[in-house]
């Protein structure tokens, strides 16, 4: 069992705000994990002039996440910029569904919750087909 140092993990996730690029809606947000294999990673917002196709922080960690080596996420803070605790939208709880270590704990305003509590009955792996075999 990996320990999870939550007051680190508030660190960088504030630290990820820093760099946010938010000109539409001045909120920058920041998140951090701590992966199955003992790294934290961290993202950022990016917004766009085309709103639709604006980052959410968890998009740019995922981002991350792969550029690092992979793994699952054990748990996960997100926040404004004044540090403030941020639940993740729908999306980016499918984002992060799919990233998820079983159990993940993320942090939010109401307190700590499970990805499970966050997303139930998710769509994952699991429920695409088994994609057929070239015969």
């Amino acid at each position: 069992m990996i320990s999870i140092d939550w007051d680190a993990l508030r660190v960088a996730a504030l630290a990820a705000t820093t760099h946010a690029y938010a000109p539409y809606s001045g909120l920058a947000v920041g998140c951090a994990a701590l992966v199955t294999d003992g790294r934290v990673i961290s993202g950022c917002n990016v917004e766009n002039a085309s709103y639709g196709v604006t980052l959410c922080a968890e998009c740019t960690m995922i981002g991350e996440l792969h550029m690092g080596g992979g793994g699952q996420l054990v748990a996960f803070v997100c926040v404004d910029g004044s540090g403030t605790s941020l639940t993740p939208c729908g999306r980016c709880r499918q984002v992060l569904y799919e990233a998820a270590a079983p159990g993940m704990l993320l942090e939010t305003g109401a307190g700590f919750r499970t990805i499970d509590e966050l997303l139930p009955e998710a769509f994952g792996p699991a429920s695409l087909p088994t994609p057929l075999d070239d015969a």
